[in-house]
Order: C-alpha cells, then structure tokens, then sequence
C-alpha cells in the first residue's frame, strides 16, 4: 500500500502541507481534491520523492521515498502536473529513452513501448515528435511513461487534463481497469471526475484534510441530498403549497417557479431515513393534481466541496 505518514512542507516559513496522513489500499482509487494552492501537487511531489518533505514520510510498498528512494520509485508511476516531456523527441523515441531508464533492453522493451501506445490511444502519432502534438496528445503521452513498466502505483497528478469528453472517457476506463491490481492517488479539480472514477476522496484546504469519505457519503452532507424536486400542474399554487406542507414527513418547502399553471417547488425532508416521494405522490393524486415531473435530489458535491474548503476570514 502506500502509507503518508504525518507529511510536512514549509516554503521559507509558509506552511504549505500541514501534517498530512492517509493510506491507500491496491483496489482503492483515491481522489486527491482542493481548491488552487491548497498542496495537493505539493503533497504528491513529496509522495513520488520529486520533493523532499520538511517532516514526515511516505512510504510505496514498503519503502520510505527519502531513504530507499530507487526500491520506492521503481513501484511508482507518476504522471506529473502539466505533463513535461522531451518536445523535441518522437513519441516512440521518447517512450524508448523512458524504457531504457526502467532497465528495459531489446524484445521487451518493444514490447513494453507498443503496449503502452496501444492502451494511450497513441498508434496514429508514434512517430510525431511530441512538439507537434496537441495538449491532450502530449497528456497521453505523458500519462504512458507512467504506466509503461506495469507499477503497482500510480500517483496521476491530473491525468484528463486538455483531453476531449472522449479522450477523457476512455482514459477513465483505463483507471479504473488497472486500480484492480494497483493503489491509484489521482489527483484532480473535477468532481465528476472524481465521482465518476474514484472510491474514495480526500479533500484537503489550507494544507490540511478535511475530509476522507466515499464520492456517494459526501454528497450525503448537501442539505439537498434527499429533497424532492416537484413540478405540477396547480393552477392555484399558494393551496398547492399549504397541501404538500402538510405532508408528513415535509419538513420544509422552496418555490422553484411557477408561471401559468407549472408550479416548480423544492420538499425538504424531516428526515433521509424514509424517503418521502411515495408519499408525496399518493397525497397529490388523492387530490387530483397532475404531477409532470418528480426527482429526488442525491445531493451537489459542489456544494459540499465549497463548505469544507470555505476560508473562514481572519479577524
């Protein structure tokens, strides 16, 4: 696994990674999330040994990065922020330099180089040089350097950025195939992402967690996971408002809109623990209302990004 182990970084006397620790499993993909300059390619630098941590340790499968920094790298696959590689190389050439660094000689570093092309989507432009290659080609590029030698872990410091919606799918699938034998941190700033391909999330501000949860427990601290997004036909909309109120289990309403006779309204429930939607709908028919559309909310993880990162302003 890979274990943090109460991470540190001071620049001069600026605090940027506050005693940061967590682990994570082969099977787990972590999302790393934060606002900008809240340290998460600070924290992952440290992690792959890029930058030597002022405390602490971080430790890739049981090598601490500081003091078997070769055992713990040869694990690691790191696809860094920005995605620097060599412009002036090919993408073959430099996916061979790369091979040759990792020990690979002769069949199998072919071998190694054509596998790699071939999961990042790179087969038409093997012999570009990389200057000549968009944002998302050189993303991919990048991104097979760091899966060329097979590693038990994969450190991603936003590895969908500058590709396409479907460069980005594929992408995601491939995380998600190789977390079944591998620990994953992907760090990124996009909560679909995040939700779309991670298992679990850590959320950190001001150098600091401040949360470590599942995508699907986090969208349960929104105040509207669970409210029931509502729109009828109520030619009357304050009588339509006094019923649903009186719904048990209703705690509160929000009129949404309501012009001619579309009536839009937001039901808070007293409680998440018995969905109120059935209810809700046998209450209206009972009185004849047509019901147009019905949705329970799961909950806005921006939302929820947005309150635990919020800055409390210094007084």
């Amino acid at each position: 696994m890979i274990e943090v182990r109460n991470l540190t970084k001071f620049f001069g006397s600026r605090k940027v990674v506050d005693d940061i620790s967590f682990g994570v499993e082969k099977g787990e993909i972590l999302g790393f999330l934060g606002p900008n300059g809240a340290g998460k390619s600070t924290t992952m630098r440290m992690i792959t040994g890029f930058i030597p941590p002022s405390s602490g340790a971080a430790v890739i499968g049981g090598c601490d990065i500081s003091r078997e920094p070769i055992s713990a790298r040869k694990q690691i696959g790191y696809l860094p922020e920005n995605a620097p590689v060599y412009p002036e190389m090919l993408v073959t050439g430099f996916l061979e330099f790369v091979a040759e660094i990792r020990g690979f000689r002769g069949s199998e570093k072919k071998r190694k180089v054509d596998e790699a092309i071939e999961k990042c989507f790179l087969t038409d432009v093997r012999s570009q040089s990389i200057q000549t290659l968009s944002k998302g080609f050189k993303q991919r590029v990048c991104f097979a350097q760091s899966i060329l030698h097979d590693p038990e872990y994969l450190i991603l410091d936003e590895p969908t950025d500058g590709l396409d919606p479907n460069q980005k799918h594929e992408v995601r699938q491939m995380i998600r195939k190789m977390s079944e034998e591998k620990a994953i941190i992907l760090s990124t700033h996009i909560l679909d992402e995040m939700e779309t391909v991670c298992t679990r999330a850590i959320i950190i501000a001001g150098g600091k967690i401040v949360s470590d949860n599942t995508p699907y427990n986090l969208r349960t601290q929104s105040s509207l996971h669970g409210a029931v997004s509502l729109t009828l036909k109520a030619p009357n909309p304050d009588e339509a408002a006094a019923l649903i109120q009186t719904i048990p289990g209703v705690k509160s309403i929000k009129v949404l809109d309501h012009s001619l006779d579309d009536f839009r309204v937001r039901i808070f429930p007293e409680t998440i623990v018995n969905p109120i939607a059935g209810t809700i709908l046998s209450t209206l028919g009972e009185k004849n209302y047509e019901i147009k559309s019905i949705f329970v909310e799961q909950g806005r993880l921006d939302e929820v990004f947005r309150n635990l990162t919020a800055v409390t302003p210094q007084s």
